[in-house]
């Protein structure tokens, strides 16, 4: 199923949201040499035509991965990016990851498990009046827990097994999330800028992943299937 209609309306629309903006050529990894379409002042220009192809592709994807009751888990430590991946993820009710990336969270999630549960105790704790009963320096210790468990593991609480996919802004910077999701055979849906190697992606999307035009739109074009 396509949820692309117009696809030279797509087209204009890419380009007006900077979709087409790569790298600095000094910057590129060879390895997306067949999905760039040319140079200008020393700044790759992405191929819209395979920014389509790829985006019809993961939206197929993540649309099946939502009809089949599967859970996405987004990521993205780029700061510009946050506001917009975890309102994504909060409408579509599924976890994220926005702070940094804790290494082991997919690979060693049943550790990762432990420290989520404790969240969640410190919290209920907390909410029922329970941790009233202990001293003030105690209390402090707990609240203190709760925030920087809140902070690392908040967008995950709700996430009881490892997730069927995951979602990538920045395949470069939050390489470790890809690495982890190759090493366990999640599949993996993200940006590939000029920069990126998308032979670690399963679905990667020829875009650019830094302009905040950009990615609003392609998360755009993805909120439309969740």
């Amino acid at each position: 199923m396509t949820y692309i209609k117009d696809k030279n309306a797509t087209l204009k629309e890419m380009l007006v949201n900077a979709v087409h903006f790569g790298h600095f050529t000094n910057k590129w990894n060879p390895k997306m040499k067949a999905n760039i379409w040319g140079i200008r002042a020393n700044v790759h220009i992405l191929d819209l035509h395979k920014t389509l192809e790829d985006l019809e592709r993961a939206l197929d994807f993540l649309a099946e991965q939502k009809k089949q009751g599967k859970t996405t888990l987004f990521v993205s430590t780029k700061q510009q990016s946050v506001p917009a991946i975890q309102a994504l993820a909060k409408k579509a009710k599924q976890p994220y990851v926005t702070s940094k990336w804790i290494p082991g969270l997919l690979t060693n999630f049943n550790t990762i498990s432990l420290r989520i549960r404790e969240l969640k105790k410190l919290k209920q704790m907390d909410e029922s009046g329970e941790m009233a009963k202990y001293k003030k320096k105690e209390i402090s210790k707990f609240h203190k827990t709760i925030a920087k468990l809140e902070n690392a593991l908040g967008g995950v609480q709700e996430m009881s097994d490892l997730p069927d996919s995951i979602f990538v802004i920045d395949a470069v910077r939050d390489n470790i999330a890809v690495k982890e999701a190759n090493v366990l055979g999640i599949p993996v849906v993200a940006f590939a800028d000029s920069n990126t190697d998308p032979t670690n992606i399963d679905y990667p999307i020829t875009a650019n992943d830094d302009a905040i035009k950009s990615i609003k739109y392609i998360l755009a074009q993805v909120e439309q299937v969740l």
